[in-house]
């Protein structure tokens, strides 16, 4: 996890899932599954398994493996994704607009956390393909919950990093899960559709904004659920766009 030093602390915060939301993996996760699960005997379709991800690997394998499975290969059965999984990094990149969302929000006086259930190497490496840490105050792992997505464990472990209380964050995300976890600590979350789960089903999960993608958010920032948080740590201002500095463009418009 990395932190920003107190001097620095913002007072309110947007957290961001990664896998799906800001770097296109959710299919590529899917594929690391499913031939993982092979590998143990397993025969899931790809579609169970894309529903599934969002979640960390022990509620993925206990939501689609049998009940009565020997439980002793599972940490193998994980192993086994993790390794195909890291074959797939060269080929990973980032959603369009995914940088210049977070430098947006950073410069509109709010703190950016990414609040995943990656294992630390893959956030890592994700963090590396957003190149975006200039405009990140903090990112948790799953080494940072107890318990993974649907529960809020990582959200919380990212707003006690900045400092945050709940009641002044935003989260965005691609999955029911995501959303599940942030309504359970009252958090209004903005889905997008990037991932591969649709606008109803996010909305049916709690979503109170729904995007198809970051450079969509980018494009209507100022009127959405974290531009009302900026203006109201900011009142009377707005988010605006960057128009220099920094090295982000100004995002395009239609």
């Amino acid at each position: 996890m990395i932190t920003v030093p107190p001097r620095d602390r913002r007072q309110a915060a947007v957290l961001f899932d990664v896998d799906g939301t800001l770097v296109d993996s959710v299919y590529l996760h899917t594929l690391a599954w499913w031939q993982a699960f092979r590998q143990a005997g397993y025969d899931v379709p790809m579609a169970s398994i894309h529903r599934s991800v969002g979640m960390g690997g022990d509620r993925i394998l206990a939501g689609l493996l049998p009940a009565g499975r020997d439980k002793d290969e599972d940490s193998a059965i994980m192993a086994s994704h993790a390794a195909v999984f890291g074959t797939f990094w060269p080929a990973l990149r980032p959603l369009d607009g995914a940088r210049e969302l977070l430098a947006r929000c950073h410069d509109g006086g709010l703190a950016v956390a990414l609040a995943s259930s990656a294992r630390q190497r893959d956030l890592e490496v994700l963090r590396a393909v957003i190149g975006a840490d200039a405009f990140i105050d903090a990112a948790t792992s799953s080494a940072d919950a107890k318990e993974s997505k649907p529960a809020p464990d990582i959200l919380v472990a990212a707003l006690n990093s900045l400092g945050v209380p709940a009641s002044d964050a935003v989260y965005v995300g691609d999955a029911v899960w995501d959303i599940y976890a942030a309504g359970n600590l009252d958090i209004p979350a903005i889905g997008l559709t990037c991932g591969g789960t649709s606008a109803a089903e996010l909305r049916d999960a709690g979503a109170v904004e729904i995007y198809s993608s970051p450079r969509e958010l980018l494009e209507n920032l100022g009127d959405s659920a974290i531009g009302r948080l900026a203006a109201h740590v900011r009142p009377g201002g707005r988010i605006r766009p960057r128009t220099s500095g920094g090295g982000v463009p100004p995002p395009s418009r239609p």
